[in-house]
């Protein structure tokens, strides 16, 4: 794991748990009032992308595990691809591209250590994803066996079951990282 971030040039230390969990509660949180917004847009009918792209910008730039970037190393142990062609002017400008050199220090592959926690993050993660889907299917089949049950909440069944599926993703998405990062004690310092 990562002792800091880099966002927009600037460096933040993370290795203190309490900074890790807040960042995990911040995302979270964003994530949700994304989703409560773009069902007062349009009951997620064109929005419900905006979610998922919201979710895939927190890994890509704070979480990491399937990413180069963010405090959790990459779960395959590879660092980012490396291109001939100079990185895009809008990463230059945004202060977010950092050149990698050749991995001499190893500072992507992942000891024993990191492959047990994350395996064991993996199979906590699925098991709250595995308990979405339960969930998401029990909403469906209330839907479509007794429809008249579920006219108490302000959403159409199917919309229920679609809202249900979106934090199911979230989940997937996101929560092995997030449990990574929660779990962590307090880094030391190297050196």
């Amino acid at each position: 794991m990562r002792a800091e971030l880099v966002l927009m040039g600037k460096r933040v230390d993370m290795a203190l748990r309490t900074r890790r969990r807040a960042l995990v509660v911040l995302i979270y949180a964003a994530i949700a009032a994304v989703m409560i917004s773009m069902w007062f847009v349009d009951q997620w009918r064109a929005t419900g992308t905006y979610i998922f792209w919201a979710a895939m910008l927190a890994c890509r730039l704070f979480l990491g595990g399937y990413y180069s970037a963010g405090l959790v190393k990459p779960f395959t142990g590879k660092g980012p691809r490396q291109y001939d062609a100079p990185p895009p002017l809008l990463l230059l400008k945004l202060r977010l591209y950092q050149p990698v050199l050749d991995d001499p220090d190893r500072r992507f592959r992942n000891d024993e250590r990191e492959l047990k926690q994350r395996d064991r993050s993996h199979y906590q993660a699925y098991q709250a994803v595995g308990m979405g889907v339960v969930i998401a299917w029990f909403a469906a089949y209330m839907g479509m066996l007794k429809p008249a049950w579920l006219t108490w909440i302000p959403m159409t069944p199917f919309q229920l079951f679609y809202a249900l599926m979106l934090v199911t993703l979230m989940l997937f998405l996101t929560l092995p990282q997030c449990i990574l990062l929660w779990t962590e004690p307090d880094l030391e310092p190297e050196g």
